[in-house]
Parts: C-alpha cells; sequence; structure tokens
C-alpha cells in the first residue's frame, strides 16, 4: 500500500483521514521531521504559508522531497481561488501531480475516491478512472 502523510490544524484533515480507515502518518508540529523512507502522498489542508512551516520541515527532511508522488488538497470552496491553496502551491513548486481535492472533512464519495486513489497507486495503475472534483477538470476551448 502506498505511504500517506497528512497535516491537520483544525482537525478537518485528521476527521477525513480517520473516515478513509487509511494508515496514516500525521505530521507534527513537535516533531514534523519523519522519514517516511518510501514513495508517499500527502494530505494538507488550505492555510497561509508561515502556518505551514511543520510541512515544509517534513518535506525537507532526509528524502521525503524526492518521495513524494502526489498531493490532496483541502479547504474551503467559499475561498476561491485560494481553496486548497497549499496542495497547490506544493505542486507546482515540487512539480508533483494534484491527485484531488475535497472540502472540509471530506464527503462519502471524496472517501471513496481518495480510497480508490490510495488503491490504484499502490498496485502502479492510473488514477485516471477516479471522479475529479471540478477543479481539476480540464476542457479545451473549441
Amino acid at each position: 500500500m502506498v505511504a500517506i502523510a497528512f497535516y491537520s490544524i483544525t482537525g478537518q484533515t485528521k476527521r477525513f483521514m480517520e473516515k478513509t480507515q487509511l494508515k496514516a502518518h500525521q505530521i507534527s508540529d513537535a516533531n514534523p521531521k519523519y522519514d517516511m523512507g518510501q514513495k508517499y502522498i500527502l494530505i494538507v489542508p488550505a492555510y497561509q504559508d508561515f502556518m505551514m512551516d511543520s510541512v515544509v520541515d517534513f518535506l525537507t527532511f532526509k528524502d521525503n522531497k524526492k518521495n513524494i508522488i502526489g498531493i490532496i488538497g483541502c479547504g474551503n470552496r467559499n475561498f476561491n481561488d485560494l481553496f486548497a491553496q497549499t496542495a497547490k502551491k506544493i505542486a507546482a513548486t515540487l512539480n508533483i501531480p494534484i491527485l484531488y481535492l475535497l472540502e472540509f472533512s471530506g464527503t462519502d464519495e471524496d472517501v471513496k475516491n481518495v480510497r480508490k486513489i490510495v488503491h490504484d497507486l499502490s498496485k502502479g495503475e492510473s488514477t485516471k478512472e477516479v471522479q475529479k472534483p471540478k477543479e481539476l477538470r480540464v476542457t479545451l476551448a473549441s
């Protein structure tokens, strides 16, 4: 199974992870330097950059930056362009794919989709069959 690391400030991301029943490492503010030691997915909430220092410390520890294979972002769609901003910034900086975006602690559909993404990545399969949130759907103008 592909590994998962997540960060939670208000508890929304942690609640989502509990709903998925997937084993995951929680990045802590007290000790963010943890070596994942394998390929993994990062799940993060959306907050201002200065609130994400623990995530930066985690990513820059040992080979964590090299081993990340994708990111899932959580947030509040009421913030429009700032929705899932942390995931978008990390994806752009590290040149990794955004695998999924969800709001607050996620819906049952989000749980199902993220579990499928983890399952598919663990088997070396594509995640293209998962219905992506509207922010990740690309339409070409005719």
